[in-house]
């Protein structure tokens, strides 16, 4: 699916996602990966839903946002707090959706100059 946002003001903007990929800035990327407005970590190491825990939150810590979507794939799960504490210890709050709805919820979100993370799980 294609979005579509006015501007993005040069900070990362998913522009479209699929049962296989997400683009961002028009590029198309295969993987799971961790977009904030000015990061985006393509090499982060969580390869499935069930295998969450907290080192895979690290990277986003050091990154500070108040806010992390996390896109759970097709389906909503929810994660249990001990596999997030370490976000929660660091005043980080966390918001389980499906990819898609993490993907749009980003966009709104970075569009209003809020400091949000989507972890993105294909």
């Amino acid at each position: 699916m294609k979005l579509h946002l006015t501007t993005a003001e040069n900070n990362n903007l998913i522009t479209a996602y699929g049962d296989d990929y997400i683009a961002i800035n028009k590029q198309r990327y295969t993987q799971n990966l961790i977009v904030l407005p000015q990061t985006l970590i393509v090499d982060w190491q969580a390869t499935r839903f069930d295998d969450l825990n907290n080192d895979h939150f690290k990277p986003i810590i050091t990154l500070k946002p108040e806010l992390v979507l996390l896109g759970t794939g097709a389906k909503h799960l929810f994660l249990h707090p001990k596999h997030y504490q370490e976000l929660s210890a660091s005043g980080i709050a966390l918001e389980c959706m499906t990819t898609a709805a993490a993907c749009r919820t980003y966009n709104i979100l970075m569009s209003e100059g809020r400091n949000v993370a989507a972890a993105l799980i294909l």
